[in-house]
């Protein structure tokens, strides 16, 4: 049993090898793979990349660390502005971060800078309200890629459960994957989502997540049902039936491993679609909840002064450029796994 084990293992070690092998042998999907990585990473460590709070200071004798994730009740009325003039007056230290801004932070050493255009103190400008663009995009990331990824994940073990369900085992699940697959492909995604958020009204991102991964699990289902039919029927299948081994155990270890490559490159694309649903709705004020950043939101803002190109520019840029790096990572993926 052992050395069966470890001779999946290394079967398995094999194979992600390989791909990964011809998938970072392009330079394309060096630079896409690149460019998502540090999107999420943007994403992740957001709070730490653009705060109104600072990374770490000593105001009156005491040293206060990552302020912006332990709020500290002592510098509750503080942000990065208001303890440099306190340092100023009292003495101290403070290290800021990259973007010493909030995401919903308003005045700046008590003013407001509504719709100032990019220069050395916001370096992507304002919105109408006077917040900081680039500290707002920073946050839209984390937007982005927790619909992104989450949707995805939830749409991902749906399409596996249904599809694989439906083609291992037929006669009543093959009917109902069919009858959701045919249901929910009648109505456009967008559309069909809009109302479903019109209907429960705009409660949260949370909200957003499962809407998306509960009517985009569609086109996983197909794939998984598609390569399942072709995998039941190969001999090594029929091997481990003769050998009594239960259906769980087999669809676990010898079925859905074969499925696993489709089922990747449809969940990569599967992200890019999911981003530009969040844009969307959020345009159309049905996505993330204020006061949320998101790339859509900032430009929605721009529609209300269309002088203001930046509030189109830079956050159109970003989920461009995302989508597109997303697509080609895809893509090669799709060509790795396709050869191996």
């Amino acid at each position: 049993m052992k050395k069966r084990k470890k001779r999946d293992l290394g079967i398995s070690r094999l194979w992600f090898y390989k791909v990964n092998r011809r998938f970072y042998g392009r330079f394309a999907n060096v630079i896409a793979g690149g460019f998502v990585l540090t999107i999420c990473l943007m994403g992740l460590l957001a709070d730490l990349i653009a705060s109104e709070k600072p990374l770490a200071c000593k105001i009156d004798g005491k040293v206060t660390i990552l302020p912006a994730l332990f709020p500290e009740p002592a510098l509750q009325d503080f942000d990065n502005q208001t303890i440099l003039d306190k340092i100023a007056r009292d003495g101290g230290w403070t290290l800021a971060p990259p973007v010493p801004f909030g995401p919903n932070q308003i005045k700046v050493w008590g003013t407001i800078s509504w719709l100032s255009p990019p220069d050395s103190l916001h370096l992507l400008g304002t919105d109408g309200t006077g917040r900081d663009v680039l500290a707002r995009m920073v946050h839209g990331a984390r937007t982005a890629m927790l619909v992104g990824l989450s949707s995805i994940l939830i749409c991902t073990l749906l399409g596996v459960l249904l599809g694989a369900l439906a083609a291992y085992f037929g006669g009543f699940w093959d009917r109902i994957a069919n009858a959701g697959i045919e249901t929910l492909t009648a109505f456009p995604t967008l559309f069909l989502i809009l109302g479903i958020q019109g209907l429960l009204g705009i409660s949260s991102i949370w909200q957003l997540v499962v809407i998306i991964g509960a009517t985009r699990w569609t086109d996983v289902a197909r794939v998984t049902r598609a390569e399942v039919l072709r995998t039941v029927n190969e001999e090594y299948v029929d091997a481990a039936r003769a050998l009594g081994l239960s259906h769980l155990r087999i669809l676990r270890r010898h079925v859905l491993p074969a499925v696993l490559g489709p089922v990747l490159v449809s969940a990569t694309f599967g992200i890019a679609g999911a981003i530009l649903i969040e844009s969307t709705l959020s345009f159309l004020g049905y996505g993330a909840p204020p006061p949320t950043a998101s790339w859509g939101g900032l430009i929605a803002d721009a529609f209300e002064t269309q002088s203001a190109f930046w509030l189109v520019l830079f956050p159109g840029l970003a989920l461009s450029l995302t989508v597109l790096a997303i697509n080609i990572a895809g893509e090669g993926l799709s060509d790795a796994v396709d050869v191996i």
